[in-house]
């Protein structure tokens, strides 16, 4: 009895992506793109109508259309949610731990070669975790690292540092009080070994933690 292909559901905001995709897919034996979307919202869409999907290939960052973290909350939040599997450039501490926490199965990058990553959809397909290899030494040096590793709000607070962004423009935009915004920083500098915000930017920046759009 022959096995039924995966059915995959593309999400990326390029149409030049999605079509190199589509045909490195369909040269793969048991695999067929079923779906394309241009952003999170239209992703959904397709998963509200009741696509029978069994893998969501996910960017992350899509142009003024719903974000790939979002939507991959959003997925994992439906009754009988695909896995998702993220595709993307960035491999910041930032992307891959907002990826993670939102519920993605893996995490990829876009260079990968093509038996990489047709593996790691099939892994996904299985419920298991794939991870590209730089991705997932980001997350072993973060569990062996000595200090302590920048929570998920910490990560999104030294963001908005390093887009300039005031005390005060950050509480706004985060809806918590400038006080909780300096108790935050005060940690994230312990947490990064520094004395200011400059250095807290510069460090986080060498290190890959964060990165400046």
């Amino acid at each position: 009895m022959t096995e039924s292909p995966l059915r995959i559901l593309l999400v990326d905001d390029h149409p030049v992506v999605r079509h190199g995709l589509k045909a490195m897919f369909a040269e793969q034996p048991g695999m067929d793109v079923v779906a394309e979307s241009a952003d999170g919202r239209a992703a959904l869409d397709v998963l509200d109508r009741g696509a029978q999907i069994d893998v969501v290939l996910m960017d992350l960052r899509m142009g003024e259309g719903m974000d790939g973290v979002e939507a991959t909350r959003r997925i994992v939040e439906l009754p009988s949610p695909p896995p998702v599997l993220v595709l993307t450039t960035y491999d910041t501490d930032a992307d891959i731990l907002a990826a993670v926490e939102a519920g993605a199965t893996g995490y990829m990058l876009k260079d990968a070669p093509p038996e990489q990553l047709c593996a790691a959809v099939r892994s996904a397909a299985r419920g298991q975790t794939a991870l590209a290899p730089d991705v997932a030494n980001r997350l072993m040096d973060r569990l062996r690292s000595p200090r302590p590793a920048l929570s998920g709000r910490e990560l999104e607070i030294l963001g908005l540092l390093a887009r300039g962004m005031s005390n005060r423009a950050i509480s706004r935009d985060l809806f918590i009080s400038e006080a909780t915004v300096k108790t935050h920083l005060v940690h994230i500098f312990d947490k990064l070994g520094v004395d200011n915000r400059t250095a807290a930017i510069t460090t986080a920046l060498q290190r890959g933690i964060i990165r400046v759009e």
